[in-house]
């Protein structure tokens, strides 16, 4: 589980799925938007926050287990992932949650953990092809 209060000055301090990376995470505003700034060593990416609840309710309507597929933005997302539903035109905002140009991928590397550490999903931490699912109502 992760610690921190997720503040820029206590930020939430997570591990990828697989358990293999570190990172911080933390709520801030931007451009009037709340956005989750996630810092992996000197690389920081911005995902819009609406993608926390937005996520929940795609897994809520799942009802199942759902593949991660964690993919770069240059590269394909595998049909029927968590990454190919947060950069879908058909998710509640129409596209990428992700939002600085370039690295708005790797959205199911990072957020999952957070909606774990939130306790709004279950996440399998296996070496590879791991999975979430919702939890609670």
């Amino acid at each position: 589980m992760g610690e921190g209060s997720g503040t820029k000055d206590d930020p939430w301090r997570l591990k990828t799925p697989p358990q293999t990376s570190e990172y911080t995470i933390y709520e801030d505003d931007k451009d009037g938007c709340r956005v989750l700034v996630c810092t992996v060593g000197k690389t920081v990416l911005h995902y819009d926050a609406r993608c926390l609840q937005d996520l929940r309710g795609f897994l809520k309507e799942k009802g199942d287990w759902v593949e991660l597929g964690s993919a770069d933005e240059q590269k394909p997302a595998k049909d029927g992932t968590v990454e190919a539903w947060g950069r879908s035109p058909s998710n509640p905002i129409g596209g990428w949650y992700g939002l600085k140009k370039g690295l708005r991928g790797r959205f199911a590397m990072y957020i999952p953990p957070l909606m774990e550490a939130l306790d709004l999903a279950q996440l399998e931490h296996n070496p590879r092809n791991n999975r979430m699912r919702v939890v609670g109502d």
